[in-house]
């Protein structure tokens, strides 16, 4: 591993929510608590549906009282665009396709917290070993290795950090892809879109199918959204998947925790393979 390995992350792009009540709006459409954010500078955050089904993942940068910039998926970011544009009503916000302004790369490596210390950037293991960083178009990238898409995509699945993308948009409840593990969710903040379906799965523990690791030897790449079979009879929804050098693959799937009954689908929701996976355990606890 070099000192710094730099990946540019040419399929995230940034969505600007502008206006004097960018806060307070998206205060009322996200799962994080947006008043840290002008303190911590970076959060990530959930967008759901009023079903507490998670439609984005979002990674939200604090630029002043008037302005934050979500980075998202690019082929999410219309629809998250036109989502949140049906709620603006009277707030004196508009969002705005910034793309062609900002520009989304990671940063790895023992030099990263140094190099990121001076950017827009959202620390995303404790460790401070990768950032990601938002900057302008114009400026240049540090020097240093310059990393594969794939590697990061590897680095993000065995961090257990989810992406939800349009075949997965809508599918899973927040606490299926453990944004509450991850600091994703804020229990003690006001109501939101989806607050009331998240809060009971939490106070009434009824998460019973949540995110897991896996590594298999299978040589087709699986991909977001895929329905499979485990081995041990667990039917799982894939999350992420990336090749490894070994030839074989790690992902990440929704399925039941060990022990829970049921599988949580229905019989139109079965499983179309059977996969020989075995599982990993991620690098944080899950809540009980």
């Amino acid at each position: 591993m070099p000192d710094l390995a730099i990946t540019p992350l040419e399929d995230l792009t940034a969505l600007a929510v502008r206006g004097a009540d960018a806060a307070s709006f998206l205060q009322g459409q996200l799962s994080q608590d947006v008043t840290l954010l002008a303190a911590q500078g970076a959060l990530l955050a959930g967008l759901h549906n009023p079903q507490g089904r998670c439609l984005a993942v979002l990674r939200l940068f604090h630029l002043g009282t008037d302005q934050i910039i979500a980075v998202l998926p690019a082929e999410i970011a219309a629809g998250v665009r036109a989502h949140l544009s049906r709620y603006v009503l009277r707030a004196r916000v508009r969002i705005e396709d910034v793309a062609s302004s900002w520009r989304v790369y990671g940063l790895a490596g023992p030099d990263a917290a140094a190099a990121a210390d001076t950017r827009l950037h959202l620390q995303l293991e404790n460790d401070g070993f990768r950032q990601l960083i938002l900057a302008p178009r114009g400026e240049t990238l540090p020097q240093g290795h310059i990393a594969t898409r794939a590697e990061w995509r590897i680095a993000d699945i065995e961090a257990g950090m989810p992406e939800v993308l349009a075949a997965t948009s809508g599918e899973f409840v927040a606490q299926m892809l453990n944004l509450d593990a991850l600091g994703a969710i804020a229990f003690d903040k006001g109501c939101y879109t989806g607050q009331e379906i998240i809060a009971r799965a939490h106070y009434r523990g009824q998460v019973k199918r949540r995110m897991q690791l896996f590594h298999t030897d299978a040589a087709t790449l699986l991909q977001p959204g895929e329905r499979i079979a485990l081995a041990d009879g667990r039917r799982a929804r894939v999350v992420l998947a990336a090749g490894i050098e070994d030839g074989g693959q790690e992902f990440l799937a929704v399925t039941a925790l060990p022990g829970a009954a049921g599988t949580g689908e229905s019989a139109q929701e079965a499983a179309v393979a059977c996969l020989e996976a075995m599982q990993m355990p991620l690098p944080y606890p899950l809540p009980d």
